[in-house]
C-alpha cells in the first residue's frame, strides 16, 4: 500500500484530462503491461533519458507508485541515461512535497536517494545510471524513451523487448526561473496522471 497522502492525490488525479492522441501514444506500454500480466510474467519498464535526472525519474517513480497504488505485485521500474549525470535535487523536492518520503544516502557528485512511496513497500533506490548499470534488467523489459534526444540517438536497446517513444517536455528550461517550482509540479502531475492511467486501463 502506497503511503495516504500519495494514495490521496492519485485518487483526485484526473485521467479523462488526457487527450486522444496522447492516449495512442501510451497505448503500447497498456499493451506490453497487460500481455505481462496476463502471462502470468513480471513487468519490468525501463525508462531512458539522456541524462537520467530528471524526466525519467519522475517516470520510474510515478510508475512504481501507481501499480503499488492499483494492486499489482508483479511491477517493478526502472530508470538510466544515455549518460550519468546526477538526480536533479528539484526533482526530490517536488516527489517529497507531494507525499514520497526521501533521504539522501550519499553526498558525492552523484547522490544516491532512497524514495519510499508506501509503509511496507521497498524504496526506489534513485541515482543517475547508465543502461548496462547492475541496477537495471539486462533483458525482458519494456524501453520507454522519455526524451526525443534519446529516442533519436537510441534506436536500439540491448535486451529490451519492446521499445516505446513515451516523451515529455523538460522541466530543464524552467530552472532558475520564478516558475521553475511550478514547471516541475506540473510535469510530475503530468507523468503521474498519465502514468495512472496506463496501469488502469493494462486492467481492463
Amino acid at each position: 500500500m502506497v503511503f495516504t497522502e500519495i494514495s490521496d492525490y492519485l485518487k483526485n488525479i484526473q485521467v479523462n484530462s488526457i487527450d486522444e492522441q496522447r492516449k495512442e501514444t501510451l497505448q503500447p506500454l497498456i499493451d506490453f503491461i497487460k500481455d505481462r500480466v496476463q502471462a502470468d510474467k513480471d513487468v519490468r519498464i525501463n525508462f531512458i533519458c539522456t541524462h537520467n535526472s530528471r524526466r525519467s525519474h519522475l517516470s520510474q517513480i510515478w510508475a512504481q507508485a501507481a501499480a503499488s497504488y492499483l494492486g499489482y505485485n508483479k511491477v517493478t521500474t526502472y530508470s538510466a541515461g544515455t549518460e550519468a549525470t546526477a538526480l536533479f535535487p528539484v526533482v526530490a523536492q517536488t516527489l517529497e512535497s507531494q507525499g514520497f518520503q526521501i533521504e539522501k544516502l550519499s553526498e558525492t557528485d552523484n547522490p544516491v536517494y532512497s524514495i519510499k512511496y508506501g509503509e511496507n513497500e521497498h524504496p526506489i533506490i534513485g541515482f543517475s545510471k547508465v543502461l548496462n548499470n547492475n541496477f537495471n534488467p539486462q533483458g525482458e523489459f519494456a524501453a520507454v524513451m522519455t526524451c526525443d534526444s534519446a529516442n533519436e540517438t537510441c534506436p536500439f536497446i540491448a535486451g529490451a523487448i519492446k521499445r516505446i517513444p513515451i516523451t515529455f517536455l523538460d522541466p530543464k528550461i524552467s530552472d532558475g526561473t520564478p516558475q521553475q517550482q511550478d514547471v516541475y509540479l506540473e510535469r510530475s502531475h503530468q507523468i503521474a496522471t498519465e502514468m495512472l492511467y496506463v496501469f488502469q486501463q493494462a486492467q481492463k
